[in-house]
């Protein structure tokens, strides 16, 4: 089988229900942004120390689960399965562990670091995005907002943005690199 069936070269693809979208109708952005955020997390995990495997086990995990909530926003009303609220809560544990490790956080901090931290950072803000094209999509499509499928990926994805940041932490942490603070500055005159 080719990789390339030209059905795209017009601006158009299909949804799995079959009903063709153009390529920035707002349930592809949702999915193809959850797609991009996807791989930033591939690239974060190849700059994490080796003594980080339980958290490469976690991403790994992260990763299967943004393959099922894309096939569910893909699916348009085509059963892809379900996305239960389990993975959220799953993330709160995630995100319960680090934080315990860490200070307290006192100010605000720049995004950078180590490169899995830089990495983690990027992935947050793409996972950010991701949240507000979902709640593009719910807003738009008749009966979105009364399917929990949608809820559950929602808050999902809102969860795993405050991993990514508190995984950026815990990466600067460990691998003994400080983070750097916000300072605010009087405005220019």
């Amino acid at each position: 089988m080719k990789i390339y069936t030209r059905t795209g070269d017009k601006g158009k693809t299909s949804l799995f229900s079959g009903r063709r979208v153009l390529k920035n109708h707002y349930r592809v952005e949702a999915y193809g942004t959850l797609d991009e955020l996807n791989s930033i997390l591939g690239a974060t995990v190849s700059f994490l120390p080796a003594e980080l495997e339980s958290i490469r086990k976690t991403i790994g995990g992260i990763q299967a689960d943004l393959f099922q909530a894309g096939a569910i926003l893909a699916s348009a009303g085509k059963d892809k399965g379900k996305f239960g609220n389990k993975a959220a809560v799953k993330l709160e544990a995630a995100i319960d562990t680090l934080e315990a490790k860490l200070q307290p956080l006192q100010t605000f901090i720049l995004p950078g670091g180590h490169q899995a931290a830089a990495w983690a950072h990027l992935a947050r803000t793409v996972c950010r995005r991701a949240e507000r094209r979902i709640v593009s999509l719910i807003s738009r499509e008749p009966g979105a907002d009364q399917d929990s499928n949608l809820a559950n990926i929602l808050a999902y994805v809102n969860r795993l943005s405050d991993y990514l940041f508190v995984l950026a932490r815990y990466c600067n942490q460990i691998c003994g690199v400080p983070e750097a603070t916000w300072t605010p500055e009087a405005p220019s005159k």
